[in-house]
């Protein structure tokens, strides 16, 4: 009675936490899933309890984007080897977009030491950036996007009027992105408009949640999107353009009839120069996106 009544305390404390959690049992199994791994997934326990570890539904990606077998994602590899681990990664949501988690995976033993399971804790890194802060506290409608929440194009334009004056008087080089999603018409006339809003606000989501803390996504329009970054060097600016060009292509949604629909981006950037317009450095970040699509799509060129 007493261990019954410590295993609802338990699952009580586990279900009140914001933190998602699972467990695996003997067999790699989920055997738990709380409301925050419902939260943070979108996956619910019916869905997820009984599903094998090897099955990795929820697709864990490196934070370069590179996806992560499922015998190595945390909780498999502590089941193989007994031994605590941290990570920060990428999980898809049921919805398709990327979230980055951070994890910690712990081995579950019996009273002779052997590994019978593990636990996964996992919290929700989400940060939708400056952008999406400035936009939740001004309140100001006519600065979001309707169908993806991000900033739309006039919220893009103010910020880069901004930036550009304050470079005029010293401010650190910022740098600008321009994403167009690869053959999208194919999208909405194979599966119709309805599922190409659903694309568009996968990859505004997962763009969100791939750029650094401070970095502003918008949607600039159509299938194009931008990120400015601010105080960036070249390097960086080139390494957060194939961050977010890997994370989209990782990203998918599913369709009732089971089948999945991804996209890719070719990603053009630049560094903001002294005399700088805004023509001019929307410009070069275009050239390069083009270029992209010229050279086979699904890439990212960035340049001063």
């Amino acid at each position: 009675m007493a261990a019954l009544l410590r295993e609802e305390i338990l699952s009580l404390a586990l279900e009140s936490i914001a933190e998602g959690v699972y467990s695996l049992d003997g067999k790699g199994r989920i055997a738990f899933w709380n409301k925050g791994a419902e939260r943070i997934t979108g996956y619910s326990r019916e869905e997820s309890v009984g599903s094998s570890s090897s099955e990795d539904f929820l697709g864990h990606a490196d934070e370069g984007g590179k996806p992560v077998r499922a015998e190595d994602c945390p909780a498999a590899a502590t089941m193989s080897d007994g031994r605590a681990r941290d990570a920060e990664l990428y999980l898809r949501h049921k919805d398709g977009h990327r979230v980055p988690v951070g994890v910690r995976s712990l081995p579950v033993k019996d009273p002779k030491g052997k590994t019978v399971g593990a636990i996964e804790i996992f919290t929700d890194r989400s940060e939708r950036g400056a952008l999406l802060t400035e936009l939740e506290t001004l309140r100001k409608e006519v600065l979001t996007d309707a169908l993806t929440g991000l900033g739309n194009r006039r919220y893009a334009e103010i910020s880069l009027g901004s930036a550009l004056g304050e470079l005029v008087v010293g401010a650190a080089a910022f740098g600008l992105l321009i994403l167009d999603i690869d053959n999208f018409k194919l999208v909405n006339d194979r599966y119709g408009h309805a599922i190409g809003d659903r694309v568009l606000r996968m990859i505004g989501w997962t763009l969100a949640n791939a750029v650094r803390r401070n970095d502003a996504a918008a949607r600039w329009g159509g299938e194009e999107f931008v990120v400015i970054c601010p105080r960036i060097a070249l390097g960086v600016l080139a390494e957060v353009a194939e961050r977010v060009r890997a994370i989209v292509a990782r990203s998918r949604i599913g369709l009732d009839d089971g089948r999945k629909i991804s996209c890719t981006v070719s990603v053009g950037g630049a560094l903001a120069r002294r005399g700088d317009s805004l023509e001019t450095l929307v410009a070069r970040a275009d050239e390069r996106m083009y270029a992209c699509k010229a050279a086979g799509r699904n890439r990212a060129e960035v340049g001063e």
